[in-house]
Order: structure tokens, then C-alpha cells, then sequence
């Protein structure tokens, strides 16, 4: 690289964040002419950035030639927004994990998929082996059977018209029809159990939780040999839970 090479990308990643926050200042979009005048650069490097950054995503050119902020910044915010929200609750699964010690998670439900966002584990507290992605195993899991309980009957159904009920174990329930009707049993207890249908020797629990009104899980997994005390805990989740529903909720 040489000498002049640093200043000279620093100036054009400059350049481009003058012209993006030109492009922001109008919901409706602009022309380039009027982000050249605005940014202050000249109308041909202006056509340049423009184009590339159209080209990646980070702005959208409209029919009538005006550029607005493209999905790719979304995108951005979402994500920064999201890890924002996860680092006000970490330190409340960190707590859950020391107290029972046992592997913490939480999920949601987003675009129709159950997608795991945070595990908390530790040398005493080790994560389950995840040999099937928690995506497409939602049926043999406490977590993904916890958000499947709480989703109406048009959702639940597309979810399971789009994931096979995989065998992974001998335990795992495969039947649609029994599925659904161990989903729609009486609530006795709070939360839902995963006795070995995901893994060989793991035990899980989980509750339903809440950002806002996106439905997630929480939930632990432990040996099997402490099915024992596995009510007990997922006694114990529930308050956490409402714990992590606050802090999830209150910057929504």
C-alpha cells in the first residue's frame, strides 16, 4: 500500500457518508444533482458513489431518478438495534446459567423461521451438541415447541408444512397429529419439555418470551441424568422470563 493510499480511502469513505446522510435527509428521495450540491462533491463523483453504493445495497435508486436509503442500512440498524436489546438481557441469562447451571437460550420467531439468537453456556454449564440446526428442528426441541404453542393454528401450520418432522432420536415425536395434540394439552405446568427428542442424554425446558410483539423462547438444557429436578427449573424460568420480556420490551 502506499503512502497516499490510507488518506486518500479515508477522504472517499468520507465522501460517501456525506452523501448518504444527504440521502436521508428525504424520505421521498433526491436527485443527484441536488445530494451533490448538499454533500458538496462534485456532480461526477457523486454519479460514482451513487452508483456503487446502488450497487451494494446501501441506497436505492427510485423510477424517477431520486435515491433513497436502500435495505441494506435497514438491515444494519435492525441488527445493531437487535444486539443492543440482547446485551440488556445477557447479563440476566448469564445469572440463569450460574444459578441452575445449565446452558441458557433464547430464540424468536422472525420471518417464519425459529432462529436461536443468544446461547450462554460455560465449563459447568456446557450447550447441547446442535447437530440439527434449532431452524428445522423446532418439533423435537423445548424451545422451538414452546414458540410453536404459542403461534395460531395459520401459522403453526405453515411452519410444520414447511419442516418434515425429523426422527433424530428414538424419542422424538414424528406424528403430526400427536404433535399437535401434545402441544394443545392443558397447561399444568409452565413451559415445555424436551425429554431426549433432540439429543441423546440432554433434558431442555423453555417459556415463552416476548420483545415487543415478536414470540421467542427461553430456555436451558441439562444431562439427562437431572431429569429429576427438570420441573423445578422450568419452574424457575418462568420469572426469568418476565425478567427478560421487560428488558426486551421496554426499548421496543
Amino acid at each position: 500500500m502506499g503512502v497516499q493510499d490510507g488518506p486518500t480511502l479515508i477522504a472517499s469513505v468520507q465522501r460517501a457518508f456525506r452523501l448518504m446522510e444527504a440521502v436521508g435527509a428525504h424520505e421521498g428521495g433526491a436527485p443527484a444533482k441536488q445530494l451533490a450540491r448538499e454533500a458538496g462533491l462534485p456532480l461526477a463523483t457523486t454519479y460514482h458513489l451513487l452508483r456503487t453504493l446502488v450497487h451494494d445495497g446501501y441506497l436505492r435508486k427510485l423510477d424517477d431518478g431520486g435515491f433513497v436509503i436502500g435495505e441494506k442500512l435497514d438491515l444494519l440498524h435492525a441488527g445493531s438495534r437487535g444486539q443492543a436489546l440482547l446485551t440488556r438481557v445477557r447479563p440476566v441469562l448469564t445469572a440463569l446459567r450460574d444459578e441452575l447451571s445449565a446452558a441458557a437460550y433464547l430464540t424468536f420467531y422472525e420471518d417464519g423461521e425459529i432462529r436461536v439468537v443468544e446461547i450462554i453456556d460455560g465449563p459447568r454449564a456446557p450447550r447441547a451438541d446442535l447437530w440439527v440446526g434449532f431452524e428445522d428442528a423446532g418439533h423435537a426441541t423445548a424451545l422451538g415447541k414452546c414458540v410453536l404453542r404459542e403461534l395460531d393454528d395459520d401459522a403453526r401450520n405453515d411452519y410444520l408444512s414447511r419442516h418434515p418432522l425429523a426422527d433424530l432420536t428414538p424419542r422424538t415425536i414424528t406424528a403430526r397429529a400427536e404433535l399437535l395434540r401434545r402441544l394443545d394439552e392443558p397447561r399444568a405446568a409452565p413451559g415445555v419439555t424436551d425429554l431426549e427428542e433432540y439429543s441423546l442424554g440432554t433434558v431442555c425446558a423453555a417459556v415463552p418470551v416476548f420483545s415487543g410483539q415478536t414470540l421467542g423462547s427461553l430456555g436451558v438444557s441439562l444431562p439427562s441424568d437431572r431429569l429429576a429436578v427438570l420441573d423445578q427449573i422450568r419452574a424457575r424460568l418462568v420469572p426469568t422470563a418476565s425478567r427478560v420480556t421487560r428488558g426486551l420490551s421496554l426499548a421496543t
